[in-house]
């Protein structure tokens, strides 16, 4: 009895060995496993971490290149368009957080800048505006002052004088009055209607070298520009005829050319000069459209305000300007003026053409209006729609001093040599009270709407082709003053 229970407790003693044993092994293959799991853990830890290191350091190399070229090259971009801003230092960011957030920083660096550019601009501009519109306005009271000494005095070198002196005065208040332009002044002058041939022979005297300007006036009625346009005409055709005259050689003429079309009137100024390269071409083209304003630090150091003032009186106003290659290897540059609402006609039995004015077609004067009061023209003036004018300096076979060519002395509009200089510098100005003091006693350049209406009438009625509108008597309200004002 007692082997038997020895036995049995030796069994069970050794199923709780076994068992215990058992339990051992596991617990063991349990720790084994969870100290495997826990070192693969850590290293996916430190692997991760590594990763986050190299990471940061990306990111803080991606910002060091962001602070350093990135923010520059994206501000200088901005002031020059044909630079790229840099990129990404590594390009495995594209994409990423870091790619879009640089994105951003770049943006709102952008637009602070133009911000703060535009908003200095707008001082410089204030200020420029300020500065020239008084300097502008003493300069006007000082070529009042020097035409009132020109009729007090009659001796030949007393007048040689003021005439030197008044010519330097107009070119100073001719740059005097681009610059006003360019920082959004008025042009500075109210003006009665004007002949567009007139303007453009005024606008010539108003620069050095204004004798090597050949005008060919090829107009068949007398159009004539309304008078808010007539100084914005004037200052554009004075800045492209300044471009002709300084880049082309000094014993080359400038061609001129005032056209008639069926939608407005032309002024084409054709120079033998040096031209333009391509990339000149491209900026002249963006300045003188004036599709977009122009900040102050684009136009140069020193700054070149002529396309942009163009540019800001095209907008303005409504004219359009255009450059390209001439045909003589230098620059053609054409304004056009929209016969609504910019053009008109005068009655010349009131305001006869000034004979310095270059005379239209064939040498032959302009058939005017009937005069005030009669209702009509004259039985079969100017009956039939004359053929339009050719644009000589572009037709085949055109040669520089051919017979009727601009320039030739068979050519209306040759200028006279240079004996006569003097004498016509100074009848270039007439009549001082209506060009200059009249002219800006007036306040504001805009006419009234009727008046505006009634030139718009009148020139539909000229393309019309009818007699009627043709030869129409002007009512008082077409002219703003007595006499005509040509610039």
């Amino acid at each position: 009895m007692d082997e038997h229970v020895a036995v049995a407790l030796a069994w069970i003693f050794g199923a709780c060995t076994l068992a215990a044993a058992l339990l051992a092994v596991r617990q063991h293959r349990a720790r084994t496993a969870e100290r495997a799991r826990a070192a693969e853990q850590l290293a996916a830890a430190e692997h991760r971490a590594a990763e986050t290191i190299t990471a940061l350091e990306g990111v803080r190399a991606e910002l060091r290149h962001l602070g350093n070229r990135r923010i520059s090259g994206a501000v200088t971009a901005l002031t020059h368009p044909h630079l790229d801003t840099p990129g990404l230092l590594d390009p495995r960011w594209a994409g990423s957080d870091v790619d879009h957030a640089s994105r951003r920083v770049l943006e709102h660096v952008g637009e602070a800048v133009l911000a703060e550019r535009q908003r200095v601009d707008a001082s410089a501009r204030s200020a420029l505006r300020g500065a020239t519109t008084r300097i502008q306005a003493m300069s006007y009271r000082m070529q009042e002052l020097l035409q009132e000494l020109q009729r007090r005095y009659d001796g030949e070198k007393v007048m040689q004088d003021l005439v030197d002196v008044d010519f330097l005065n107009e070119q100073i208040l001719r740059r005097i009055q681009v610059t006003g332009i360019v920082s959004d002044a008025w042009p500075g002058l109210a003006r009665a209607d004007s002949y567009l041939s007139e303007i453009v022979m005024g606008a010539s005297s108003r620069l050095l070298g204004y004798q090597r300007v050949q005008v060919s006036n090829q107009l068949r009625d007398p159009i004539a520009v309304v008078a808010r346009a007539v100084e914005p005409v004037a200052v554009v055709i004075t800045e492209l005829l300044a471009n002709a005259l300084h880049h082309s050689h000094p014993d080359l003429p400038v061609y001129v050319i005032v056209q008639q079309g069926n939608r407005g009137a032309s002024v084409i100024v054709d120079d033998a000069g040096v031209g333009l390269d391509p990339d000149e071409a491209r900026r002249a083209a963006e300045l003188i459209t004036g599709g977009h304003p122009v900040l102050l630090t684009e136009l140069g150091d020193p700054p070149r305000s002529g396309f942009a003032a163009i540019g800001q009186l095209c907008r303005a106003y409504g004219f359009q300007a255009h450059v390209e290659t001439s045909a003589y290897g230098g620059v053609r540059a054409v304004v056009f003026i929209p016969g609504d609402p910019l053009l008109t006609l005068l009655d010349e039995t009131q305001q006869p053409l000034s004979a310095l004015a270059p005379r239209p077609p064939g040498d032959r004067a302009f058939h005017g209006p009937a005069a005030a009061g009669t209702g009509a023209a004259p039985a079969g003036a100017n009956a039939s729609v004359e053929p339009a004018p050719v644009d000589r300096a572009s037709a085949p076979g055109f040669r520089p001093g051919a017979a009727g060519a601009p320039g030739s002395p068979e050519a209306p509009g040759s200028p006279e040599t240079e004996a006569d200089a003097l004498p016509r510098r100074r009848r270039r100005n007439p009549t001082p009270a209506a060009d200059r003091s009249t002219g800006r006693e007036a306040s504001g350049a805009a006419r009234a709407p009727e008046e505006a209406a009634v030139s718009a009438e009148k020139w539909a009625a000229l393309q019309r082709g009818s007699a009627a509108g043709r030869h129409a008597t002007l009512s008082e309200a077409d002219r703003t003053d007595e006499g005509n004002a040509p610039s």
